[in-house]
């Protein structure tokens, strides 16, 4: 490619609307305008030049990650002027770098990432860029920023610090309160993140102390055998933070089978199971902490304008920002409508 193309590909401006992108990504307060991403207007959906999008993620064998799968497919389908090549997604590094190298060899235009392991990925968005190929990093991040255009991804830490104040505020008048904490895989940047950030929010409540913690692996099954295990050895205590919906699931058949009522919980990632929940009011957990799948879609609209060449509606700057990072919003029973049609199975 030759080093004119190079340049106008790895520092085009993108073109996404202040509404669809700006919003979704920086906004502290709900909105009355926010569906799904598959029925949001696309931004600026004037049909340009056409632009083949490389998508690889691992594999969707968690109903947060086929979330980010669906959200990608039906952006792209909102625009004539895009080609959308997915992966099959893997969660074997080596077979993920394999599916990659192929996008790469096909020559799309921009290639949007979301790796199985950032650190691990590294080298393949390096060659990517090295290639030409602008890379849009999705939530995981790699090692080096030279390995990526742009980064677009969720607020792990404000995640836990966002439940602990929900909890705080809470419990700010309770003597003595205690919490627990239900954590993801702690072999996860990510899992160390949302915990930080819910200890460093439970130390402007010093009358709230936790007292204990597990790690569940976000799945079901866990969820539940590791709930039982904080129900069997902790027989009083004021609120639950757990990382992630689809392990809540099971924690929620652990504290229904034990019969207990006696504290609150809060949920983390935004399925629609959880939403329902909160918004029937009828069990313990009483809010969920957004970690938006509908960041693939809003990478689609960053990939489709890096390879138009177009500018960010909203925004002054010539070039798309470097990373976006989404806010993680609570979700509760007076907000839910407004959040549920986002609410991923």
């Amino acid at each position: 490619m030759p080093e004119t193309s190079r340049r106008g590909l790895l520092f085009g401006t993108a073109a996404v609307s202040a509404g669809a992108l700006l919003t979704a990504c920086t906004s502290n307060e709900p909105k009355k305008e926010t569906p799904a991403a598959d029925s949001r207007p696309a931004a600026d959906d004037k049909p340009g030049k056409h632009v083949t999008i490389g998508f690889a993620g691992p594999k969707a064998d968690h109903g947060w990650l086929n979330a980010i799968n669906e959200n990608a497919k039906a952006r792209a389908g909102k625009y004539s002027d895009v080609t959308l090549e997915i992966t099959g997604g893997s969660n074997d590094i080596a077979a993920q770098i394999g599916q990659i190298d192929t996008l790469i060899n096909k020559k799309v235009d921009v290639l949007v990432i979301l790796p199985a392991d950032g650190k691990a990925l590294t080298q393949v968005g390096l060659k990517a860029m090295k290639a030409g190929i602008p890379v849009v990093n999705l939530d995981r991040v790699f090692a080096s920023p030279q390995a990526y255009r742009c980064w677009i991804g969720g607020d792990n830490y404000g995640m836990g610090l966002n439940a602990g104040r929900f909890i705080g505020e809470r419990l700010k008048d309770k003597p003595d309160a205690k919490v627990v904490e239900l954590a993801g895989m702690d072999n996860l940047e990510l899992t160390k993140q949302r915990t930080q950030g819910f200890d460093d929010a439970l130390k402007n409540y010093p009358n709230i102390k936790k007292v204990a913690r597990q790690a569940a692996d976000f799945t079901v099954e866990t969820g539940q055998a590791k709930m039982a295990q904080l129900l069997q050895a902790q027989k009083q205590f004021d609120a639950l933070w757990n990382h992630d919906d689809d392990q809540g699931v099971g924690a929620l058949r652990a504290i229904q089978q034990a019969g207990r009522d006696d504290f609150l919980m809060v949920g983390g990632a935004g399925a629609k199971s959880a939403m329902d929940a909160i918004k029937a009011d009828d069990s313990v957990l009483k809010a969920t902490v957004l970690y938006p799948p509908t960041m693939a879609a809003s990478a689609i609209d960053l990939a489709r304008a890096l390879g138009q060449g177009k500018g960010v509606g909203g925004l002054s700057e010539l070039e798309i920002p470097a990373s976006l990072t989404l806010y993680s919003a609570v979700v509760t029973k007076d907000n839910v409508d407004e959040y549920l049609p986002t609410g991923f199975r």
